[in-house]
């Protein structure tokens, strides 16, 4: 299963992910720019912050409510498919997800 990470460049970046990783996770792992992880998936940062493209953000579940407070504080502008990568996890459905990293 793949995910790529269109960075604020422009740059694309994809990357296998196994199946129940979380996205952030992954993009630590395949060390994509601004994507951090600083609290490792424990929803107390917001350092994993990505917006999911609009043509996945239907299948990228729905943001939980301690998610939902935490990107109200994350460094990029919040946008109305932002999520927390942490807070996402790699399955058959989004095989081939396209995640947009935001400039801080």
């Amino acid at each position: 299963m793949q995910a790529t990470w269109i960075l604020p460049d422009g740059k694309a970046v994809t990357a296998d992910v196994k199946p129940g990783q979380n996205l952030m996770e992954a993009a630590v792992a395949h060390n994509i720019p601004l994507v951090v992880g600083e609290c490792g998936g424990s929803l107390s940062c917001a350092t994993c912050h990505v917006v999911v493209d609009p043509a996945w953000s239907g299948r990228a579940g729905e943001v939980g409510t301690f998610e939902d407070a935490m990107l109200d504080v994350a460094e990029a502008e919040r946008q109305a498919t932002s999520r927390l990568s942490c807070q996402i996890r790699m399955s058959a459905d989004i095989d081939g997800i396209v995640l947009h990293v935001p400039q801080p």
